[in-house]
């Protein structure tokens, strides 16, 4: 899934990363210059169950054994939680630091000998799967249409993966690991249709040759006081790499609830 980024799509956006890095570091300082009379902290957290949509995996690609952690494995519903500070400065400019960790475990057998990373397991054995997917994510994003009423903005997020799937039964043992750095697009879209109640869009996408990345979330934020929220709604995280290396593509979907406090 987002599991990996071929290293072939990361040299080719290398160049531009160091541009964007350049842009997001004027943007920063020209916003608190400029807009330093207003700003505001927000603290939303989330939680909830996340569950396995599909999950195919061949490591390595060319020589490994396609595999469906969660169709010939069971995978079970997994508690998750994560959490995002924001800091809005003025009314069109936000920074945002996002901390989001993922595990899914699977169990189960398969009727064929499956080849994965160096190891070789027998068919009709217990097979362990532990799916990791922590991602680190600093945003940057513009709000360019505010009516009061509805609110949209763009910008650019810099994400660092920490990622892992390993595969164990028959006394054996195998793990893939990868960690980088993948640039998304931001977006969000709010509609206030009363004082208390909002439906909100948002989240970070990117989509290239090699592979895809979504993390999307629709619900309705309620607002009890003038400064503590709750939320309620469904996220959808999916994507995938085919390259050498890796061939993995996950859809996760998440009921969520949480929690936002603006200070």
């Amino acid at each position: 899934m987002l599991f990996s980024t071929s290293t072939y799509l990361e040299r080719k956006i290398c160049s531009v990363v160091r541009i964007s890095k350049g842009i997001l570091t004027l943007i920063i300082l020209f916003s608190v210059v400029c807009s330093s009379s207003y700003a505001q902290w927000q603290l939303d957290a989330e939680t909830g169950f996340v569950l396995s949509g599909y999950n195919d995996v061949r490591i390595p690609n060319e020589t490994g054994t396609k595999i469906s952690l969660s169709r010939e494995l069971k995978t079970d519903p997994e508690l998750f939680i994560r959490g995002r500070l924001t800091y809005s400065i003025g009314e069109k400019h936000t920074i945002a630091i996002l901390v989001a960790p993922l595990r899914l475990h699977a169990k189960g057998k398969v009727d064929r000998i499956v080849k994965f990373e160096k190891e070789e397991f027998p068919a009709n054995i217990q097979l362990k799967s532990t799916y990791r997917f922590d991602s680190y994510r600093l945003t940057y994003r513009y709000d360019f249409y505010n009516t009061g009423e509805v609110q949209a903005g763009l910008g650019m997020t810099f994400k660092i993966r920490d990622a892992s799937i390993s595969l164990e039964g028959g006394n054996k043992k195998a793990e893939k690991k990868n960690t980088g750095f993948v640039p998304l697009i931001n977006f969000k879209v709010q509609w206030m249709f009363s004082e208390q109640l909002s439906l909100l869009l948002d989240g970070d996408a990117l989509a290239a040759p090699q592979g895809r990345a979504e993390d999307v979330f629709l619900g309705l934020l309620f607002w009890p006081g003038k400064n503590v929220g709750l939320k309620l709604g469904y996220r959808v995280l999916e994507g995938g790499v085919d390259v050498d290396e890796v061939y993995n593509f996950t859809l996760v979907n998440y009921i969520v609830a949480g929690g936002i406090l603006t200070f």
